[in-house]
């Protein structure tokens, strides 16, 4: 994520190894990844997904 641009709307993405991102809202998904829900700015999503990805070894490590 490298736009510094207030006016675009961001969401936070998972992947299926649990890792997250931001991604802008008008562009689509890349393919394996899903919307979480949190949308808003880039430096919003940047703290959510600071806040709640604590673990940031891929699911697929905790085996």
């Amino acid at each position: 994520m490298n736009d510094t641009s207030t006016d675009i709307a961001y969401q936070v993405v998972l992947n299926d190894e649990e890792q997250h991102s931001g991604w802008p809202v008008d562009r689509p998904l890349p393919a394996g990844w899903r919307a979480e829900g949190t949308v808003g700015t880039r430096q919003a999503c940047l703290d959510h997904i600071e806040a709640v990805w604590t673990d940031l070894c891929p699911l697929s490590a905790h085996a």
